[in-house]
């Protein structure tokens, strides 16, 4: 597997178009994170905001849900902290704005029944745009959402990409801080791990 430090040549990008990455996922997260979709330089090395640029990686543990900066190619690392990684679309395009409304729709269910299956006490969404078309939204804001998604509570966040120009590092660490405190509030002792043991 190609490592994020090993940077993929422009033909190698291009390849990456329509290919899919697993999951980072296990029952009962504290956490379940999800992304819009992968883009071409996570297609190509099969792990999660890959990117050199993008946020997701240093915000993370700015927010003090990692114990120090991971590297993409680390996220297996992650269910250890009760976190994980999903994508509302599964394949990998040059840019979100790729995917069609009908795609985001029907991801979005996918995303749905996955969170039934595995019951994560929260589900945090990295895309405001993408998280109205996927739900039908199309009034949502960053934070907290009246609704939820299966019975979960559910955050919407900042886009990490480096894209993203509106939204700074700092901004969307502070962001994952109010995603992190809820989740500890969230997570009882019923499950036998206090999610306080695994993200401080």
């Amino acid at each position: 597997m190609t490592t994020a430090a090993t940077r993929p040549t422009r033909d190698q990008l291009a390849a990456a178009h329509g290919t899919t990455i697993p999951d980072v996922i296990a029952p009962g997260l504290d956490v379940l994170f999800c992304g819009i979709n992968p883009g071409l330089y996570s297609g190509h090395t099969r792990l999660h905001f890959a990117r050199p640029g993008n946020r997701f990686w240093p915000a993370l543990h700015r927010s003090g849900f990692t114990p120090r900066l991971l590297r993409p190619d680390e996220q297996h690392l992650l269910t250890g902290w009760g976190l994980g990684i999903t994508n509302i679309v599964a394949r990998a395009t040059a840019r979100a704005d790729e995917l069609t409304p009908d795609e985001l729709r029907e991801g979005g269910a996918a995303l749905a029944r996955r969170i039934a299956e595995y019951r994560p006490a929260m589900v945090a969404v990295l895309g405001v745009t993408a998280y109205r078309g996927a739900f039908g939204r199309p009034k949502a804001v960053v934070g907290p959402q009246p609704e939820g998604l299966a019975d979960t509570p559910l955050w919407v966040l900042p886009n990490p990409s480096g894209l993203n120009a509106h939204w700074t590092p700092d901004a969307i660490a502070a962001e994952l801080r109010r995603v992190r405190e809820a989740a500890r509030s969230h997570r009882g002792p019923s499950t036998g791990t206090d999610s306080r043991d695994r993200f401080g």
